[in-house]
């Protein structure tokens, strides 16, 4: 039901009555997690290597922490250090089977809506799987130019073994630090470090609201309902904010502050759709009307009323709504891998690059 996922996640920012009931189910969970990654130690489950190094951008707070632009950011950087990147997704909510190529004129329903953005954005070769290992050895039969892959999600998937885990959180760091579904957490943290390789943590939480005024009244929000405030140690702060324009289906763009004091609305289908929401209000931008849509929502039943004006939406939604609605407007997200991350990540990266499968760079 609709409601039972905003009710969750309310619980998971504090140990509230809700939590307390789910918690001994969450100690099954976190014994099956546990058992899981013995068998991996234990060489029952074995985890696969690609032959080029694999970087992973995951988390361990369930849904949206903002990984995706993250991960375009990443890819875009990378490529701009000379590197031949791919990108490894599971296509959450796609409709295909099997391992699937995705280029920017790909059906975001059959291979789903993120690895078509990243594809679009990215121009580099993109494949989904449910089998990542899988889906990485088509990846590099098809493109064999290509030196290294990031995942897009996929710490837990440990059937594919990766050389650097990328971990991002947001502002709401660890909730009440349980685990599902008593709390928000995919896994135990701090990670058991002999499980993964070497994993960098991440924090996206500056990006929300551009406003410091808004941030700190956020920020007061968030301890005044959380008890016992807990928050991982960011290795690395990644701030995002929203870009200074907009564009349509066909390429047109204009600037956003066009669409002050104009009738606008809104729509957005991500993890957190009150921040798209505030991150437009801060930029002087009055909404006439907001849909905050589930996470992934395929826009084929969505409704737009046109008296409410001009469609404003995440570049996510639009790989979608463009389908339906070509002249909406997307508004990207503004995403910097500050020049110390950026070092980190090719100082581990750099001695395990090849210039051709199995062979090192000199």
């Amino acid at each position: 039901m609709p409601y039972i996922r905003p009710a969750l996640q309310q619980a998971w920012l504090s140990k509230s009555l809700l939590a307390c009931v789910l918690w001994p189910v969450s100690l099954i969970y976190g014994a099956i997690v546990s058992f899981r990654k013995l068998l991996y130690r234990l060489n029952v489950f074995h985890a696969q290597n690609l032959p080029v190094p694999v970087i992973v951008v995951g988390n361990v707070f369930v849904g949206g922490v903002g990984k995706t632009p993250l991960v375009i950011a990443l890819v875009k950087q990378l490529t701009a250090q000379g590197l031949k990147v791919g990108v490894l997704s599971r296509g959450y909510g796609r409709s295909g089977e099997g391992s699937q190529s995705v280029t920017p004129q790909s059906s975001a329903i059959e291979v789903g809506d993120e690895p078509v953005l990243i594809a679009r954005a990215c121009q580099v070769p993109v494949f989904v799987g449910k089998n990542r290992f899988q889906a990485g050895l088509h990846l590099l039969a098809q493109n064999p130019h290509v030196q290294l892959i990031v995942c897009d999600d996929g710490m837990q998937h440990l059937a594919l073994a990766h050389d650097l885990a990328l971990c991002v959180f947001d502002e709401r760091g660890l909730g009440n630090g349980w685990l599902l579904p008593a709390g928000p957490l995919r896994e135990p943290w701090p990670l058991d470090r002999a499980g993964y390789s070497h994993v960098i943590t991440l924090s996206t939480s500056n990006y929300a609201i551009q406003n410091p005024q808004r941030v700190n009244e956020q920020v007061q929000l968030q301890e005044k309902e959380q008890k016992q405030p807990r928050e991982p140690k960011a290795d690395f702060v990644v701030p995002r904010l929203l870009a200074d324009f907009a564009k349509q289906s066909d390429g047109t763009t204009q600037a956003l502050s066009i669409f002050r004091g104009q009738k606008v609305q809104a729509l957005a289908g991500i993890g957190k759709p009150q921040v798209f929401f505030d991150m437009l209000t801060d930029k002087g931008i009055a909404l006439s009307a907001k849909q905050a849509l589930s996470d992934h929502y395929d826009m084929r039943s969505i409704h737009i009323d046109p008296e409410m004006g001009e469609v404003l939406c995440t570049e996510k939604d639009a790989v979608k709504l463009w389908n339906f609605q070509p002249t909406a407007w997307a508004v990207p997200l503004v995403t910097e891998i500050p020049e110390e991350l950026l070092n980190t990540i090719l100082a581990h990266i750099g001695p395990k690059l090849s210039s051709a499968h199995g062979h090192q760079t000199t």
